[in-house]
């Protein structure tokens, strides 16, 4: 099995990409996961008083060291395309320590302003919406998109982070619109990436994303 990483901005293709992705049998791309959050919390033990009373990292990373594999151990994909924000500075430091492979992250961007409009407009179709809930106008819900701690938030440091020249070349960076437009050019773009063998996709159809 091959990890690879799916980030980027909300509202910017990643279900659109997701799910032509998964049209190949051999990958696996998740929704929003918890695998990341899973190793800060282990990692963080170190700060525990057990821990600090007898201070064993080495078997603390023995731990860290398999969670990936622990995690999808009953994903039968060739190659996983785990979606998160792993460029902020902390998700970084972890994957470069314990992930033993070489890191690729696809990153979906997309003009900020384009992002909330595309949440607002969505949540004027969707009565129920979580943006609806205690938040009744559009400044309101546009400053609870933006909060610090949130997942634009989040992508916005990761974006930052891997645009720096340490980590440039551990991404490939793509555009909304081009993906809309061209998606079996960034398809075939997102295949030499990774480095793994061409799929014939059908752009045509694309079903609910779904896998696993």
């Amino acid at each position: 099995m091959k990890m690879f990483f799916l980030s980027g901005f909300p509202r910017a293709g990643n279900t659109l990409l997701s799910s032509l992705l998964n049209q190949n049998p051999a990958i696996g791309t998740t929704p929003n996961s918890l695998v990341m959050e899973i190793m800060h919390r282990i990692d963080s033990l170190e700060e525990d008083e057990v821990f600090r009373t007898y201070p064993d990292r080495e078997s603390l990373d023995g731990v860290l060291n398999i969670v990936f594999s622990s995690y999808f151990k009953k994903w039968k994909y060739k190659y996983i395309i785990d979606r998160v924000a792993a460029g902020t500075p902390g998700n970084l430091k972890l994957l470069k320590k314990y992930l033993k492979q070489q890191i690729k992250i696809i990153v979906l961007v997309r003009p900020l302003l384009e992002v909330l409009a595309s949440f607002i407009k969505w949540a004027n179709k969707e009565p129920t919406a979580f943006l609806h809930q205690k938040r009744t106008t559009v400044d309101r819900q546009c400053d609870w998109l933006m909060q610090l701690g949130g997942k634009i938030d989040s992508e916005i440091v990761s974006l930052n982070n891997l645009l720096r020249r340490e980590n440039r070349h551990l991404s490939l960076f793509i555009n909304y619109c081009d993906l809309v437009n061209e998606p079996k050019k960034i398809i075939d773009q997102i295949y030499r990436f990774l480095e793994i063998p061409p799929y014939k996709h059908n752009f045509n159809k694309i079903s609910q994303f779904k896998v696993n």
